[in-house]
């Protein structure tokens, strides 16, 4: 369609604002001490969570952003995907979601149609409702979603408590940045693209649907901070993630665009923020942009008992048959991530 795309200029998770930006921003709003409060802002967990029953918590999220492919109900249904992952991350089932829609006036409104209609089929997908949302007119479009889900307590997933000796795993194939660059820039390869939006579109729903079955002892999503941000986040300050780069899934065509420095800013943002906490010299350079590339609606990172890791692989291996082990967590050593 056209002006759809070409007139925006970011799209899907790489419009984020860096995470070491965000985090100096952060600074100056108060904190609560609400005891109720189990997860704020302060530890860049993917949902907010609050406790309303000893047996019952809210989970709430929100995750809008502009297109990064032409179809518009395409992209509802990967900004509703991605959306809804937060809560998910948290162990959690979502409930009812609301719509953020920013829409040009100049662009036909069956556009608008089909971005929502895509997130509706997704929000339905997910088994949550949608109950209603906000829209204003903006210079470039924009979709997303307000999310409520709830969670036991005693069964919250957070991203920053796994433990010694855990496996991790990945459940999608990291590369989707390069390869809608690529796409973008009118050099990539359809069926590639095809895979990567298909990626993007598939709910982490079914992956953690096996939560409750095994130790998993934490969780959060890959998007916009790329693998290496979000995996230092796991890591905290009392643990390092050892990372075996050669089993980490990577999108077809991706590695080879890499390559041929088809990279994106949101990438660079991400190289710039990680600086020199990961030794990035056992690895290619063009491996290292894969690990920084921003990922729209991308996979769970998972901390699971070593003991159980590889029949929740195989558990997720029926919805999500690219999910690998890619690496086991230490005891804190020099850096917060080893890459093998």
């Amino acid at each position: 369609m056209e002006d759809f795309l070409a007139s925006c200029t970011s799209g899907g998770c790489g419009a984020k604002i860096a995470a070491g930006d965000l985090t100096d921003y952060l600074k100056a709003l108060p904190t609560t001490k609400d005891p109720n409060l189990l997860v704020g802002f302060n530890t860049g967990d993917d949902a907010a969570v609050y406790q309303t029953a000893p047996d019952q918590a809210l989970v709430n999220t929100v995750d809008f952003f502009s297109p990064m492919v032409e179809d518009p109900y395409v992209f509802g249904t990967i900004a509703a995907t991605n959306a809804l992952s937060d809560i998910y991350a948290m162990g959690g089932k979502p409930l009812l979601a609301l719509n953020i829609t920013c829409f040009p006036e100049r662009l036909p409104k069956s556009a608008l149609s089909d971005i929502l209609a895509g997130g509706a089929a997704k929000i339905q997908e997910a088994g949550a409702i949608l109950a209603g949302g906000h829209s204003i007119y903006d210079h470039e479009p924009k979709y997303g979603l307000a999310v409520t889900g709830q969670v036991d307590p005693r069964h919250l997933i957070r991203n920053d408590t796994p433990k010694t000796g855990d496996a991790l795993i990945l459940t999608k194939a990291l590369g989707v940045g390069i390869i809608l660059a690529a796409d973008r820039a009118k050099v990539g390869d359809a069926e590639a693209t095809e895979i990567a939006i298909a990626s993007m579109q598939q709910l982490n729903k079914y992956a953690a649907a096996n939560f409750g079955q095994y130790q998993v002892h934490a969780c959060t999503d890959v998007t916009g901070f790329g693998l290496l941000a979000h995996g230092l986040e796991m890591a905290g300050d009392d643990h390092t993630l050892v990372l075996d780069t050669g089993e980490v899934p990577i999108l077809p065509d991706a590695l080879d665009f890499a390559k041929e420095y088809l990279t994106t800013a949101g990438g660079e943002r991400n190289r710039e923020q990680i600086g020199d906490r990961v030794d990035l010299d056992a690895i290619s350079p063009a491996l290292q942009e894969l690990l920084f590339d921003p990922q729209t609606s991308g996979g769970l990172l998972i901390s699971v008992a070593a003991e159980d890791a590889a029949d929740l692989l195989a558990a997720i291996h029926v919805t999500d048959p690219v999910a690998r082990i890619v690496g086991m967590v230490a005891d804190r050593e020099a850096q917060p991530i080893i890459l093998l």
